[in-house]
């Protein structure tokens, strides 16, 4: 593809510039070890960009560790086998070292990157297929970068379509389901008409982007980037850009946005920070109250100005970072960790935290899912670190049971109709290939499936009603496996190109309790 071409263009003569400022070995050794998932001007590929802006977190000695012994819940592996300390320390010193110049993202950027595959005007207003449009998964195929459309009745592939490369965050989809937007982690943002399965635009809305969400209302899609520093609003109907949203503090600190969701009943987005402290509300509702940072007596009298729109941003300031959230049922309350692996509930209403929860190890919340047990909500967590499932009481803000597992898991899924959760082992040493199903009322693991033994198996999504559970096995050559979610039996195994994640129409416009939103 073209763009595939300039992009190596640049990428080669900025490698070039920077080659004044390294060593000639740290160079040779960043191309042949970590050009291909950073990018070869470090701006981020699979892997994120490897900046002093991107890397204020992360010590020098712990950046030591990480190139040695690899990173967990990332696809870093592990240089010690094949680098010494000094060439160790040598690309250390190489991604601390400013670039002599950085890359802008801008409006320009933006509009010239943006492509319209098909007008509107072309496009049906009914599925071109008989499958029940409301029971289909969209599967992204990770191994040969395609996506296909999949009949959740049928259980058969409806179409099959290319992607952009390394696909990230999940795709999202219109509130009645028609259209599917996708976001890739070098910043592509598409839309696709699953209607009558075609590709209508893509937009290069950042450098390293990692996550999109798509407002309730299905006017505006909402990106979340790692480089530049920015939100960016796009007009979901044709992927104009609307609005590129700068964050930084108020003291003009920047920072990496960690992930975006849509909040539908506040009819607002909600964005965690990687680099600051804070968690932001930009309102996409006409409707809403002007938006005032700081305190203000009386705003009728004039005495605030408001913040600017579209989409002000309202603030709410932590006392520690958050990197992974988790919304209550009715997204009040905002259940929040940080790799650190301390836990925090924010108000969002009052906007302040209101207590700490227990959360050991590295919980991966934006995979938690939620139900009632006895009578009060509860919310599950699987882990990135420990083997274990964290089960929080969302009344109390109490741990009600930390269930152990064979290993770190990275996907938890249920559905209302199944009284099982589904946990993988897929952060794990070995058990990689298990599935673990914890029954939701005892909290007790009460069976164990090995779709394939020795291929990792993961990522569990649940057809509309409930019938039918699908498992990734997470290879090359891998598959999907269904499963009767209620005797556990096998039903069927479709060949596919390393399945990542499978969304059901259903679940996710309607915002099933099991499933990440």
């Amino acid at each position: 593809m073209i763009w595939r071409i300039v992009l190596t263009a640049a990428a080669a003569a900025l490698s070039l510039q920077m080659g004044k400022a390294w060593s000639a070995d740290a160079d040779a050794l960043y191309r042949t070890h970590c050009a291909a998932c950073h990018g070869a001007d470090r701006l981020g590929g699979t892997g994120p960009a490897l900046l002093p802006g991107n890397l204020e977190r992360l010590r020098k000695p712990a950046a030591l560790s990480t190139i040695a012994d690899g990173r967990i819940a990332t696809q870093m592996p592990g240089f010690k086998d094949k680098l010494n300390e000094e060439e160790i320390k040598s690309l250390v010193d190489l991604v601390y070292t400013p670039l002599p110049t950085m890359p802008t993202w801008g409006m320009a950027e933006m509009r010239a990157s943006r492509i319209e595959h098909r007008a509107a005007a072309s496009l049906g207003d009914k599925p071109v297929f008989k499958a029940d449009p409301m029971n289909l998964f969209v599967v992204v195929e990770l191994g040969d970068h395609h996506a296909t459309i999949l009949d959740g009745d049928k259980l058969e592939p409806i179409t099959r379509f290319p992607t952009r490369y390394a696909l990230h965050g999940g795709p999202k989809f219109s509130p009645e389901g028609r259209y599917v937007y996708f976001a890739s982690r070098d910043g592509w943002i598409a839309k696709y008409d699953i209607w009558n399965l075609a590709l209508v635009a893509e937009i290069r809305a950042g450098i390293n982007t990692r996550n999109l969400a798509v407002s309730s209302d299905g006017r505006f899609v909402m990106v979340a980037n790692y480089l530049p520093h920015t939100l960016v609003a796009l007009d979901a109907k044709d992927l104009q850009p609307i609005r590129i949203i700068d964050v930084k503090d108020d003291k003009g600190k920047s920072s990496r946005v960690s992930a975006v969701y849509d909040a539908a009943p506040r009819k607002s987005f909600v964005a965690a920070l990687k680099d600051i402290p804070e968690v932001w509300e930009l309102t996409y509702d006409d409707k809403a109250e002007p938006v005032y940072n700081g305190m203000v007596h009386d705003y009728k009298m004039g005495e605030g100005v408001a913040v600017k729109g579209p989409f002000p941003v309202r603030r709410i300031v932590l006392e520690d970072y958050l990197d992974d959230f988790f919304f209550d049922a009715r997204y009040d309350h905002l259940i929040g960790s940080s790799r650190e692996g301390k836990g925090q509930v924010v108000n969002l209403n009052i906007r302040r935290k209101i207590t700490d929860i227990e959360l050991p190890g590295m919980p991966h919340l934006g995979s938690g899912i939620s139900w009632e047990l006895d009578g009060r909500p509860v919310m599950a967590s699987p882990n990135l670190k420990d083997g274990l499932v964290t089960v929080i009481d969302m009344k109390t803000w109490k741990t009600v049971k930390q269930v152990k597992t064979l290993g770190p898991g990275f996907f938890m899924r249920s559905h209302e109709n199944t009284p099982y959760a589904w946990v993988d082992v897929f952060n794990g040493t070995k058990d990689r290939d298990v599935i673990q199903i914890l029954d939701k009322k005892t909290l007790e693991v009460v069976a164990q499936l090995r779709p394939s033994p020795g291929k990792v198996a993961a990522h569990t999504e649940f057809s509309r009603d409930g019938k039918y559970a699908l498992v990734s096995i997470w290879e090359n050559e891998g598959e999907l496996v269904v499963y009767d979610a209620q005797t556990l039996k096998e039903v069927k195994r479709l060949p596919m190109r390393k399945p990542s994640g499978k969304y059901n129409v259903f679940n996710k416009i309607t915002r099933s309790a099991g499933t990440s939103h």
